[in-house]
């Protein structure tokens, strides 16, 4: 029995621009992640150890890509998927946290949460427009996009969440970023699923025998 592609062209040489910029985004995930870890434990923060979450996940999914340049698209979409599914349960995951984190009601520090705020912003918008050129590529592709993009917008939040807790001494700020940064993987999740799966009905091998 022989395996063979139904009407999918074959594989593209891996674009090696493309290569880089996960290179970059992976090293500049690994990094904040490390950072806002330990920050997070340090400044009792959700929104905090919410994104080092994030950091850590996406850091991960750019190493999967890395592994899949060059393959079919059909399996490009299937670790496209995966990747999707892993975003969604990271936004249900901060969910129960940031319940936790409310039913404790210890306020984080809030210089420490705006330092590294502004730290990982800074990082995040050098690895989002960086990335900026491929967000209209496969699934795998956008979710690499969609990736780098929520993490520059949960930056701002946490920001704002820092100021916020600075200026009511309440924890109410620093839930709120966290349960928005959910939003956004949630929300992120299903596009890119959404995509995966049609990829994969549109590329789906087939058997021959």
């Amino acid at each position: 029995m022989a395996c063979t592609c139904s009407h999918e062209p074959a594989p593209q040489k891996p674009n090696s621009k493309f290569r880089t910029a996960l290179w970059i985004a992976l090293i500049i995930n690994l990094t904040l992640f490390f950072v806002e870890l330990v920050g997070g434990a340090y400044a009792h923060s959700s929104a905090l150890w919410a994104d080092s979450l994030d950091f850590f996940g996406d850091a991960v999914n750019y190493g999967i890509s890395l592994a899949v340049l060059g393959a079919s698209l059909y399996w490009r979409a299937t670790v496209a998927l995966i990747k999707g599914l892993t975003m969604a349960l990271f936004g249900f995951v901060v969910i129960g946290k940031s319940a936790y984190a409310y039913m404790q009601g210890i306020p984080p520090e809030a210089m420490t949460m705006g330092a590294i705020g502004i730290l990982a912003l800074i990082a995040n918008v050098i690895a989002a427009v960086i990335l900026y050129a491929f967000r209209d590529g496969d699934a795998n592709m956008r979710s690499v996009w969609l990736c780098s993009r929520n993490d520059a917008i949960g930056n701002v939040a946490v920001i704002f969440a820092a100021v916020g807790v600075f200026g009511t001494g309440s924890l109410l700020p620093d839930i709120i970023v966290a349960v928005i940064m959910a939003t956004l993987g949630l929300t992120g999740g299903y596009q890119v699923i959404k995509k995966a799966l049609q990829e994969r009905r549109e590329n789906k091998p087939i058997l021959n025998t």
